[in-house]
């Protein structure tokens, strides 16, 4: 790691290790071009069922557009167009827009739409599922909202899974949130496969292909830094992680939303700055920050690629001619 020797024009030096795959994902690119040809087909004002996605420049660029953001259904007009968000929603809510006529679109990410219809298949065939996630985050309520009232118990750490106690431990399965923590996640299901071993996995891995590169490519760097700014929100599940993650590793981390937000005492004595960006963060937020950078400190950049993504998602039936 590098020190902070002033160069020339006495500006300190500073190394950035910046993260790939980074910012954001197949899901989020879908969703956010959801709502722009939603508004390019039906004009403003188009609504938006919750965040899109979880980031203020997102939600803000998309309200210049005419999107209207809002958490309920019964505050949508009459006959005006809406979208619900990548997160996910519970049932009630296209059955709610049906009944009043709403024409709706649906940008739940196509990986969180994956989890749901696992659940329905599970409770189906007679399971309960315990489901890892976080209490409250709108694709945990969106997934509890595809199977009916007490078909499901929401396991949040390993404590959680020592202390559960089902009606019947044979007859179990498990799913979990996309955006969780692989080794957290993988602390869980240890414990509840130890507890309860007939307990059935889901087909394939819950937890989402970006949220786990992001998580792995900080850890990939994390090494050779001496601290690391995660850009997201922090009502961003998969960003929240990211910081966890580079902590673990045993540096120092912090989450902003814009480079306005960073503390440049944050940066004393760091040579080596790893940089990361949460799945529903854009690029242009990532040149924001290190453009600020380059104002106080003489900066090399370099990217440290652990993967590269290819994955992209169809838009659904009506707007794909349109884009």
């Amino acid at each position: 790691m590098a020190s902070q020797f002033p160069a020339d024009g006495g500006k300190p030096v500073l190394e950035l290790l910046i993260a790939a795959p980074r910012g954001f994902c197949a899901g989020v690119d879908r969703a956010i071009r959801i709502v722009e040809l939603a508004i390019e087909k039906h004009g403003a004002p188009v609504y938006v069922r919750h965040e899109i996605v979880h980031n203020k420049f997102v939600v803000d660029t998309l309200k210049a557009q005419g999107a209207v953001f809002v958490e309920e259904l019964d505050q949508v007009p009459d006959g005006a167009p809406v979208v619900f968000s990548a997160h996910g929603v519970p049932k009630s809510v296209p059955v709610d827009a049906q009944n009043r006529g709403l024409d709706y679109l649906d940008a739940t990410c196509p990986l969180v739409s994956k989890v749901h219809r696992q659940a329905e298949r599970l409770v189906a065939a007679g399971r309960h599922i315990i489901f890892i996630g976080h209490a409250g985050h709108p694709e945990v309520v969106g997934t509890f909202g595809q199977v009916p009232a007490g078909a499901m118990s929401l396991i949040e750490t390993a404590a959680d899974a020592e202390i559960f106690a089902p009606v019947d431990p044979d007859n179990l399965a498990f799913l979990t949130q996309t955006t969780l923590s692989v080794d957290d996640t993988a602390a869980v299901v240890a414990v509840l496969q130890r507890r309860f071993p007939n307990m059935l996995p889901p087909r394939g891995e819950d937890i989402c292909y970006a949220t786990s590169n992001r998580q792995a490519a900080v850890k990939a760097i994390a090494a050779a830094c001496d601290a690391m700014l995660v850009i997201g929100a922090p009502n961003s599940s998969n960003s929240v992680r990211l910081v966890e993650v580079a902590e673990r590793e045993g540096i120092p981390a912090r989450l902003i939303q814009r480079a306005g937000e960073l503390d440049w005492t944050f940066l004393d004595g760091v040579g080596t700055l790893g940089i990361t960006a949460g799945a529903s963060a854009p690029e242009l937020l990532v040149r924001e920050l290190v453009d600020l950078l380059s104002t106080r400190f003489a900066i090399t950049e370099r990217e440290e690629e652990t993967t590269r993504e290819t994955i992209a998602f169809k838009l659904p039936r009506g707007l794909d001619a349109a884009a």
